[in-house]
């Protein structure tokens, strides 16, 4: 009776001391070591140094990837970059780029997994019907899910205060109005074709379902305009009606487009996934990150199924020219998409470990840098990155 009697004191103590470092912010290791029962069991090989292809890109782009590979090196993660630092969405004369490289293809087919900068190209007069890269990239290789995760921070002010959001969008990635068929019928009249066909608009529907089930969500929300373009957002509508049958588990819901983003400014809350197609996932996409506090805050993943490729990006593709070699950039985003790609990899404890640094960093106003109304550097905000890092 006294040795259990012990055994419980030291259990409570034990119990006591790692509460204690909880109230002080350092409980998470503490728990972890006395306490979790928590194992992933990985499949065989799993843990085997992988390459992952990286794509720079332009703009901010490779000062993004730099911080990747800084997290990644302190983290010791098993794997290693194939690097394309050469390639950009424009020539040296400032014209597009019309054709993917052929090695950068190679690579991504091989590595099946890519960290991607935004790749960029300004509007080119003689050739308006070019595609940028990043919408040829994701063509070529059939990624036809874009999948952005916005969602507030603690410690970062958003639009709407001590409201918590958190939105997924699901946005077909490969038609649409991005199709590209654009032609002038006589001078001054232009005709844009928006192509919507029922084999997409089926497999981004049943992707946000999976997705939604597969994440513990409540609701899907579909995003159209079927009310005046009937057959083509018509199709897309009649797709995800369909699909939302399969899933009796999960809210289903229609929304038009304008009236989605009147309620996302007003009452974003109320959404949880949102499946759209090309067009309307962009807009949408990028209105959610200005409600969490911008570009530089929404991770986001590019998939498709055959071949299995995912291509981990800034969930709202910008460059930021602007800001390029002054060491403002936000690397967010960036470090956020790597703990997606981590988990797409079957590498749950490294995904835990970034994602619970850049929280901790976060909450710390001095580490935020100007997008969100703070003053710190890329670099500072990183060293602080590295520090949590190191420190758990």
């Amino acid at each position: 009776r006294r040795s259990a009697s012990a055994s419980a004191a030291v259990t409570m103590l034990l119990t006591r001391c790692a509460y204690g470092l909880l109230g002080r912010g350092m409980a998470s290791g503490a728990l972890r070591s006395l306490f979790s029962t928590s194992t992933y069991v990985h499949k065989p090989g799993e843990g085997q140094v992988k390459t992952v292809t990286l794509l720079p890109g332009d703009g901010i782009g490779p000062e993004l990837t730099d911080c990747v590979e800084r997290v990644v090196g302190v983290l010791k993660a098993p794997l290693v970059f194939e690097k394309f630092d050469s390639i950009s969405g424009a020539n040296s004369d400032g014209t597009p780029v019309e054709e993917v490289p052929n090695d950068l293809i190679e690579s991504l087919k091989r590595n099946k997994v890519c960290i991607k900068g935004t790749l960029w190209a300004k509007l080119y007069e003689q050739n308006t019907n070019t595609q940028s890269l990043n919408v040829l990239l994701r063509k070529e290789l059939d990624l036809y899910v874009n999948l952005v995760h916005c969602f507030s921070i603690p410690g970062v002010e958003t639009r709407h205060g001590e409201t918590p959001l958190d939105i997924t969008i699901v946005r077909e990635n490969t038609e649409g109005e991005y199709s590209g068929l654009e032609h002038e019928v006589v001078p001054g009249v232009v005709e844009s074709l928006k192509v919507i066909t029922e084999r997409s608009s089926r497999r981004i529907a049943e992707y946000a379902f999976e997705y939604a089930t597969m994440n513990n969500r409540r609701k899907v929300t579909a995003v159209h305009k079927a009310n005046i373009m009937k057959l083509g957002d018509g199709q897309f509508l009649s797709a995800c009606r369909e699909i939302s049958s399969s899933y009796p588990n999960i809210e289903f819901e229609e929304m038009i487009v304008d009236a989605t983003c009147m309620k996302l400014v007003s009452t974003p809350e109320h959404f949880d996934v949102l499946v759209t197609p090309n067009l309307y996932g962009n807009l949408v996409s990028n209105l959610c990150a200005g409600l969490v506090g911008g570009a530089g805050m929404c991770p986001g993943a590019n998939v498709g199924r055959d071949p299995s490729i995912a291509i981990f990006e800034q969930g709202a593709r910008h460059v930021a020219r602007s800001l390029v070699g002054k060491n403002l950039a936000n690397p967010t985003a960036m470090l956020l998409s790597t703990a997606m790609m981590f988990r797409h990899l079957q590498w749950p404890s490294f995904a835990e470990r970034l994602e619970s640094a850049i929280f901790r960093v976060l909450k710390d106003p001095a580490n935020h840098t100007v997008d969100i109304n703070g003053s710190s550097s890329t670099s500072t905000y990183m060293d602080a990155i590295v520090r949590e890092l190191r420190a758990r």
